[in-house]
């Protein structure tokens, strides 16, 4: 799918920490990993977290976020017991480098932040999802897919990435 016929791949969650556990992301490949890999582990809180999060687009290089811009803010589904991203501090040098943090944990400002009331699990870099390094396999914890018209109406927010309708635009060019 990813080597020989240019497909897309989005893991949610636990489909997230299966891309990381494969070294799909950050890595485009799969492969064999190590201790000195990047992982997904328990909240910092010790416990499972349930709740709307707000998550910042840093880069829009994967074409799962064509439909958004740097900067925009979205208001997220999360649902997890181990979702703190972990990683050396030299792989997230080169993440950033190559727009490969895709969304980060932000709080009301806008901006990423290690509060845990808005960074729910500890991230480092207050990172919500990452992409490979060509942006096709995109890995994120928060429920994006988990919107519709009559869903949070008491709570404002943008909740529509357009992740879907950006992988559909993206077969049609």
């Amino acid at each position: 799918l990813v080597e020989q016929r240019d497909g897309l791949m989005l893991g949610i969650c636990n489909g997230f920490q299966a891309l990381i556990k494969l070294g799909l992301v950050p890595y485009g490949r799969i492969m064999d990993t190590d201790e000195s890999f990047p992982t997904l582990t328990y909240n910092v809180i010790g416990r499972h977290q349930s709740k709307l999060v707000r998550t910042r687009v840093c880069s829009t290089r994967s074409p799962w976020l064509a439909g958004t811009e740097a900067g925009d803010i979205y208001t997220v589904p999360i649902s997890h017991g181990e979702g703190r991203f972990l990683a050396s501090q030299e792989l997230i040098e080169q993440l950033a480098a190559n727009g490969q943090i895709a969304t980060q944990y932000a709080g009301l400002d806008g901006y990423a932040t290690m509060d845990t009331a808005f960074n729910p699990n500890g991230s480092v870099c207050a990172i919500e999802g990452i992409t490979s390094p060509d942006g096709r396999v995109f890995g994120k914890m928060g429920h994006s897919e988990r919107i519709g018209p009559a869903l949070y109406r008491n709570v404002p927010g943008t909740y529509d990435m357009h992740l879907f309708a950006s992988a559909v635009r993206y077969f049609k060019k």
